[in-house]
């Protein structure tokens, strides 16, 4: 969620019940902190909030703390955390969803979910209806550089160059926690309105790989695919998976036959708006491709992806085979 979809949501200052779901833990525990500096009167803190955790309250324990009312103030704050572990208990289940619909004067209630994988229970789909419901999802690891750059500027008043975005992306993961971490560091450093480079991300101690995932695909991108094949051992060593690397480079092709059938304006449209700058970029490698090589490439990848997960062929050896496939094809074409 984004700064200005949170302050909304605070300013509206109706309180009820809040249901946070979703895989981003970060962004869950931060807005939950948000709302309840928003709501709880510090000078009355001590009598109106409680912690719960699902996995250790009891019925009767969540009907009393759900059903006392502020003391000294307006609002009255329950975070509940593990929400999910309720899911079984019919009593507890109940009370929830009852409270959503019809919530004490006064209460504010925030629930913490992480609702299981593939789980069709009506318990969760009644909170998401009932209450309200706002889902945080860790963003795509083949975008990550570019949701770092839009995160930056929102959340820190940093521009961060998409080179350091990329080193930063590569060495830390998708963990929002210690992103957020580095982020506030490399703030500190350049200052306000200061920019982050890939030399303040190095400043700052981040060991950087001699590779990162995303100048990998733009090398396949350009055909450079003796470049690649070199690349790919540094990314491995890393700790990429190659699976990883097989679904990234598809979703890279696919954007390049999206410009080759629909040229440039085609690909804007379906990338999310922090994503656009791409565009001329991936436009100029698709230069390099003809539909029917990316149609190859792409069912090549199909095959080394149905490949490592059904067998024990190391991922180096399928994807420098893949390689090596599109080099001859590029000598043949030449």
């Amino acid at each position: 969620m984004g700064r200005a979809e949170l302050d909304a949501v605070l300013k509206d200052g109706r309180g009820g019940v809040f249901f946070l779901h979703g895989s981003d833990e970060y962004g869950k525990e931060r807005f939950a902190g948000a709302l309840r500096d928003a709501y709880l009167d510090p000078s009355t803190g001590d009598f109106n909030f409680d912690l719960l955790r699902g996995s250790e309250v009891r019925g009767e324990e969540l009907a009393t703390v759900l059903g006392t009312p502020p003391m000294m103030a307006q609002w009255r704050v329950v975070l509940l955390r593990e929400t999910q572990a309720l899911s079984s208990s019919p009593k507890a289940r109940d009370l929830l969803l009852e409270t959503t619909k019809s919530p004490p004067e006064g209460l504010v209630l925030i629930l913490l979910c992480t609702v299981p994988q593939r789980s069709s229970a009506r318990f969760y789909s009644d909170l998401r209806r009932g209450a309200r419901s706002v889902e945080f999802r860790n963003p795509d690891p083949n975008d990550l550089p570019g949701w770092l750059m839009g995160w930056s500027r929102e959340s820190f008043g940093r521009e961060l160059d998409e080179d350091a975005a990329r080193a930063l992306a590569q060495a830390v993961g998708a963990d929002l926690a210690i992103l957020a971490s580095e982020l506030e560091k490399l703030s500190t450093l350049v200052g306000e309105g200061g920019r982050i480079t890939r030399e303040a991300v190095e400043a700052v101690g981040t060991r950087i790989p001699r590779q990162d995932r995303w100048e990998w695909f733009d090398l396949v991108g350009a055909k450079r695919f003796s470049d690649a094949t070199r690349g790919l051992q540094v990314l491995l060593d890393h700790g990429e998976s190659g699976v990883g690397l097989v679904t990234g480079l598809g979703t890279h092709l696919l954007r390049l036959g999206l410009v080759r059938t629909g040229g440039p304006p085609a690909l804007s449209s379906a990338l999310p708006e922090k994503q656009r700058f791409l565009v001329p970029r991936l436009a100029d490698q698709a230069r390099n491709w003809t539909v029917v090589e990316l149609r190859r490439a792409i069912d090549g990848l199909l095959r080394a992806d149905e490949l490592l997960k059904s067998s024990r062929i190391p991922a180096a050896f399928l994807l420098e085979q893949w390689l090596l496939e599109r080099m001859v094809m590029r000598e043949a074409v030449a």
